[in-house]
């Protein structure tokens, strides 16, 4: 059978995936399109040149071996970034990058970027000289920065990106940079972060940050008072602008419409743009679509609820900056039960500190559970797998990484499969998942591990008190 782009990066990413985490792979590779096969170079689009960049920062030695497998020693990787033309010539700007010419690269990486708009009539009609004597209030809360934004699987591209940002504003390709997810996931603490350290690095720049709903009141205002061209000029010298819940332009036409010619003069201008949202640009609905169109120039990141071991650091790193000691069983308590909402999670912690402390009372799994109680309505909570195998793992004095390993001494056999049976009783995954999950094992090994720990427990009283100690950690 010939050879195709597609077969061949198939192969590739099959390679590729059992050499990373699943996140990096659904982050990093998912997004990738075989292009074309010609002779021994494979051509890949990727979304854009910050996808680009961060390959050959980060993967490119994975690539080259997974290349090299299927193409031979000469293979050539060529990387294709299309981006949407929005000023009525529907072909693509493009420019050839040299290679990096690090060792361990491949051959070349040809790349195709959008160049910087030349059309002579975009002009901007609404300059005031002197303007830039203005003082301008950066509106920023110094108390979100990258330092207490910890990073994750749950947000470590649009972590990344808002440090690319923030080092280098306007000299970026994800300008805007678009950063979505749902509600108290850090979307205006990230915002916040990117501004302030722009601000550390770059003390001549005007950084402003502002909510949609207050540049609406103020366009609304300017409308009433005449002055809609004073407003335009205010936000048209922003070096930095940052607008958070963006989505809430919906709508609004006029808003729209005013919010357009200042994003097109900031972006032409080599001026950054930040962009908060609770959904995808996708999903937003009664936004025009030329608004749209630019808010997908650069890079849409999202914010997922972080993982177990995300929501652990957290509550340490609150509880460090508050001066705080906590039971480790009553962090995990916290971490296990409080999932979705980093903001809920903050919040639990300062009311168990407040609690503590004005009834003089210890901080205790009993009253960590009334407060949790006030976060989480009383319906039945599910554990995740990675917590189970994180309190199996410490219930028996060793790392997730050995529970999980092929080695078949007994007491990590044995620690394994009761952590595939209260995977079972506790989630609702699948046992092909549980497998995956632990170990990577297939459905067979985990129904073949929830019968034995059923036979153990009737035959073997100390093998029954394993089981009920984690089931007491696992369901309190």
């Amino acid at each position: 059978m010939s050879m195709t782009a597609q077969t061949v990066w198939d192969n590739c990413l099959s390679f590729i995936q059992d050499n990373i985490t699943p996140q990096a792979y659904k982050t990093w590779f998912e997004p990738i399109r075989a292009v074309k096969l010609t002779d021994n170079a494979l051509s890949i689009q990727v979304p854009s040149k910050f996808f680009y960049e961060w390959l050959e920062e980060h993967y490119v030695k994975l690539l080259k071996v997974s290349l090299t497998k299927e193409l031979g020693e000469h293979a050539k990787l060529v990387y294709v970034i299309r981006m949407e033309n929005t000023y009525g010539n529907k072909q693509p700007f493009t420019e050839k990058i040299p290679s990096t010419n690090r060792p361990n690269t491949m051959k070349s990486q040809e790349v195709d970027a959008p160049l910087k708009n030349k059309n002579p009539e975009l002009k901007n009609p609404f300059v005031i000289p002197g303007i830039r004597n203005l003082e301008i209030e950066s509106q920023l809360n110094p108390n979100y920065n990258f330092e207490n934004f910890l990073e994750g699987d749950s947000n470590r591209l649009a972590r990344s990106a808002g440090m690319a940002v923030a080092n280098k504003p306007g000299g970026t390709s994800f300008n805007p940079l678009l950063i979505f997810g749902g509600v108290g996931l850090g979307k205006t603490h990230l915002a916040h972060a990117i501004g302030v350290q722009i601000k550390d690095r770059y003390p001549d720049k005007t950084v402003l940050y502002i909510s949609a709903e207050k540049f609406t009141q103020q366009y609304i205002e300017s409308v009433k008072k005449n002055n809609r061209n004073d407003f335009i000029h205010f936000y048209q010298v922003i070096d930095v602008l940052i607008v958070d819940d963006i989505q809430l332009l919906s709508g609004k036409a006029g808003t729209q419409d005013v919010f357009f010619h200042i994003f097109n003069h900031l972006h032409q201008n080599g001026k950054q743009v930040v962009l908060t949202s609770d959904k995808a640009p996708v999903d937003m609905q009664d936004i025009e679509q030329r608004l749209l169109s630019r808010f997908k120039w650069g890079l849409s990141a999202e914010l997922q609820s972080p993982g177990f071991e995300t929501r652990v650091s957290i509550i340490k790193n609150k509880l460090y900056q508050d001066g705080v000691e906590m039971p480790e069983d009553i962090v995990e308590f916290l971490a296990n039960n409080i999932k979705t909402n980093i903001r809920e999670l903050e919040g639990a912690i300062i009311s168990l500190i407040a609690h503590s402390s004005f009834n003089r009372k210890e901080i205790n799994l009993e009253l960590a559970k009334k407060i949790v109680d006030n976060y989480v309505k009383h319906t039945k909570r599910e554990v995740s797998i990675d917590y189970i195998q994180k309190v199996v793992s410490d219930y028996f004095q060793m790392d997730v990484d050995t529970l999980q390993s092929k080695t078949r001494k007994r007491h990590i056999v044995q620690a394994r499969q009761l952590a595939m049976f209260f995977a079972k009783k506790l989630t609702k995954a699948s046992l092909a998942s549980i497998g995956s999950q632990i170990g990577k094992r297939d459905h067979a090994t985990v129904l073949h591990a929830c019968k034995t720990v059923d036979n153990l427990s009737s035959t073997d009283k100390q093998f029954r008190k394993y089981v009920e100690d984690l089931n007491k950690k696992l369901t309190m």
